[in-house]
């Protein structure tokens, strides 16, 4: 049985010292009819009759004028076959044969990686016995690459005959996975960025040899940046592991590989990320957090917030991207339906209350919020945030970034905004009975408070209110509207086709037997070049949007649970979210299996 990483030949053995190549694979000669010099491997094809002389000339001829070896262009011409070739160089020349296929190609020792010898030469160090390394080619009357090698190794270069196309990718793997590769990447469009911090100042640098010597994987991360932010990717994972080393982006809610860097960068790329965010570079065993500015140009740069987090293998670093842009999309790009809009915009429009957004982390909550606060935002109203930390920044917004550490939380800025005579407060999140007792009471006394919650729908919300000891009356007197909300992805409209579902299937989503009348049909992810195969391209909002009129307030004042609230929600005509990703269905922006996934039913 083969396995991965240990040698185990097909043909002969490594028993002993290998057999001397026999003089066929060390004289060149000249043909009687040209002055076409042919290898070793050339001659002995045309001695066995495998090849004629004219067409192993004509081989060398186009080899040499292609910049190619005698293999890659005897292989590209049909002539003979990749398995063909390495059977027949094993057999004449008495070199084992081995599968590159049962190789683990990271087990290579990187002291005998030279990339440009090893793509130059077409040649890859395999293993080391004693003081012999066998190294894999396709040629075995290939010295010139075997001398190369005991002069960079000092050790005796001996021949494994593998197969060439085989070769090809393992030597592409590896010259991928090293170091000297990275100078090669593409870095196009860097040029002229800017990293600043959240206090203006640019980021201190180690030293500037540093800088200079790691210019290549600031150029890399750079443009891993600057793709991120064109694709419209929310968040970059910087992945360690034992073997590999890797970064992902979170398009449209889905993680995506997007490079794997070679491991050895691990901890230079970390770095680089830690001295651009002000954080500490030396600091490696606990948790940080940290900010910094990409400066696009002058008029648009681009917040991101970084969390990194000790691994078994190194430093895992999330980056989240904080467009402001995204926050000034208007209230029509979220998808609400008419209604929903409508409800929302009354419940902001009011002068005192609170308005409540919940969802899970990754919902759309914070883009949701400043929607509205863009909305509120005007000379003649005074607004003031508490976020952890400040995710958009909004001229015109007295944003305060809480910090627990220094006893600045949600509570005690809140209490502070209450002296600074302000028309809007915004919470970032309501955690705990201090926080929503201080902003009920702001509702209460004249300010109109927007938050958040971590629950799965608007009904579930009141009753965790009361459960985190909340008075019944108070809930009843200060709460105007809940969002509960989920993101969908778009379907593509490039690539978007109908299909054909039973009415069994779409009664059983939620579907009801008039909304199932034949004037519409759902459709399909396809995936196009549009979309890179997906289907899907962009987001789109999913909502329940509960108002809470005074039948509503009768129920949470005599305790009602979460049933008997989404029962009179339904009753007032209030969509749940799978009844408005399904309204999503029927008008064509995304598919049936993408709000089964993202609502319950």
């Amino acid at each position: 049985m083969r396995r991965k990483g240990k040698f185990r030949f097909t043909t002969n053995c490594l028993h002993g010292k290998l057999p001397n190549l026999p003089e066929t694979a060390v004289i060149a000669v000249a043909t009687s009819s040209a002055s076409v010099l042919l290898s070793g491997l050339g001659r002995a094809l045309v001695q066995h009759d495998v090849l004629r002389q004219s067409d192993a000339e004509q081989t060398q001829t186009q080899a040499n004028a292609a910049s190619m070896t005698f293999v890659e262009q005897l292989i590209a011409s049909k002539r003979v076959t990749s398995s063909e070739l390495a059977k027949f160089a094993s057999t004449t020349f008495g070199v084992p044969l081995f599968d590159l296929n049962a190789f683990d190609t990271t087990q290579i020792n990187k002291e005998w990686i030279d990339v440009k010898l090893i793509t130059a030469r077409r040649a890859l160090p395999m293993h080391k016995r004693g003081n012999r390394l066998f190294v894999g080619v396709s040629d075995p009357t290939n010295l010139q690459a075997l001398e190369e090698f005991r002069f960079k190794t000092s050790l005796i270069a001996e021949p494994v005959v593998v197969e060439d196309d085989k070769l090809a990718r393992a030597i592409a793997t590896v010259a991928a996975a090293s170091d000297t590769t990275m100078s090669s990447m593409d870095t196009s469009g860097t040029e002229g960025l800017e990293f600043t911090m959240d206090d203006g100042a640019p980021p201190a640098l180690e030293d500037d040899t540093a800088e200079v010597d790691d210019a290549p994987v600031v150029r890399y991360i750079q443009k891993i940046f600057i793709d991120a932010i064109n694709a419209g990717v929310s968040d970059i994972h910087f992945e360690p592991y034992e073997k590999f080393y890797r970064i992902r982006y979170r398009l449209d809610g889905a993680l995506v590989e997007v490079g794997k860097p070679p491991l050895a960068l691990k901890d230079k790329i970390a770095s680089r990320i830690k001295v651009i965010s002000k954080l500490d570079i030396s600091e490696k065993r606990i948790p940080q957090d940290g900010r910094m500015k990409l400066a696009l140009n002058k008029n648009r740069s681009i917040d991101f917030r970084v969390s990194t987090l000790p691994t078994l293998y190194g430093e895992k670093i999330v980056m989240r991207i904080l467009d402001s842009s995204n926050a000034l999309l208007g209230i029509d790009a979220l998808g609400y339906d008419a209604d929903q809009k409508a409800h929302l915009l009354a419940a902001i429009g009011r002068p005192y209350g609170m308005v409540l957004v919940t969802g899970p982390t990754g919902s759309g909550k914070t883009i949701s919020l400043y929607t509205c606060l863009g909305i509120l935002n005007k000379p003649g109203i005074n607004i003031c945030t508490a976020e952890d930390p400040a995710e958009i920044n909004l001229p015109g917004v007295n944003q305060v970034n809480v910090n627990d550490k220094a006893g600045l939380t949600f509570a005690a800025a809140l209490k502070s905004f209450l002296r600074q005579d302000p028309d809007i407060i915004m919470v970032g999140e309501i955690r705990d009975l201090e926080t929503a007792d201080i902003a009920i009471k702001a509702a209460q006394t004249g300010h109109l408070v927007l938050s958040t919650l971590h629950t799965n729908d608007a009904p579930a919300t009141l009753v965790r209110l009361a459960n985190m000891g909340v008075a019944a009356f108070n809930i009843a007197s200060s709460v105007l509207l809940i969002t509960a909300q989920r993101l969908a992805r778009r379907l593509c409209s490039s690539c978007k086709q109908p299909m054909d579902v039973p009415a069994s299937v779409l009664l059983a989503a939620g579907f009801s037997e008039s909304d199932i009348d034949g004037t519409w049909a759902p459709y399909k992810p396809v995936g196009c070049d549009v979309c890179k195969g997906t289907g899907y391209k962009g987001r789109v909002g999913i909502y329940e949007v509960m108002p809470i009129t005074e039948d509503m307030q009768r129920l949470i004042m005599t305790g009602a649970n979460t049933l008997d609230i989404a029962a009179q929600a339904k009753r007032e005509g209030v969509k749940n979210l799978r009844e408005s990703g399904l309204a999503k269905v029927r008008q064509g922006m995304t598919s049936l299996e993408e709000i089964e996934a993202v609502t319950n039913s």
